[in-house]
């Protein structure tokens, strides 16, 4: 077992063989590239994986991932607030991807990457910030109270390392279609199933 919660991006790529990777973003993040072997289980359907996720974690080490490091950070300790051990990537997907290592797709995956949640994030907050002020110059000077909510917000959200935006967005029809991936009740059986694809995710390595 490792005695540090993250493993940078060689270490997961020499060690993949022997852990069950659970990628936290959304689908359409997922299908966009995803390490090999890889689940995906979105950060805000979590709980609903915990007894498949347990189950798993029984037989070896989870590795969660997801863009950046944030998300699966968060995953981790929601985890562990269940009583379920993990590691996450230190880094993400960008940094396994930055050291050149390979990125699955599912079949038929449309070429173009959907952006990663962190982006659209700080699109979506720099925007109702620019509207809030906007708005209060131009109609009235309440509006400015827009900009201090994401502000808030925004504090909040690094105070508690959790993104409420990030769960809005995440809901939203192009970051859910992703049609060419396995539903999560599918993906869930196959956590429950052993370790047939890590055995796979073994001969790719």
């Amino acid at each position: 077992m490792s005695t540090s919660p993250s493993l940078d991006a060689d270490q997961a790529r020499t060690r993949l063989h022997e852990l069950t990777v659970i990628d936290v973003r959304t689908p359409a993040e997922y299908a966009s590239g995803h390490l090999p072997g890889a689940f995906n289980v979105p950060l805000d359907r979590l709980g609903h994986a915990v007894p498949a996720l347990r189950e798993a974690a029984g037989r070896g080490e989870l590795l969660l991932v997801c863009q950046g490091g944030g998300r699966s950070g968060s995953a981790r300790a929601q985890l562990a607030a269940h009583g379920v051990t993990a590691l996450d990537l230190a880094g993400g997907t960008s940094a396994w991807a930055s050291r050149g290592h390979a990125l699955d797709r599912p079949e038929g995956a449309a070429a173009k990457a959907v952006w990663a949640m962190e982006r659209q994030v700080r699109l979506a907050a720099g925007s109702l910030v620019l509207i809030g002020l906007a708005l209060g110059l131009l109609l009235h000077p309440a509006w400015q109270l827009l900009s201090a909510g994401v502000a808030g917000g925004l504090v909040f959200s690094a105070l508690t390392n959790t993104c409420g935006m990030a769960v809005v967005l995440g809901r939203l029809p192009y970051n859910r279609g992703a049609a060419t991936g396995p539903d999560l009740d599918t993906t869930l059986t196959r956590l429950r199933g052993g370790a047939e694809v890590a055995a796979e995710t073994g001969a790719r390595g």
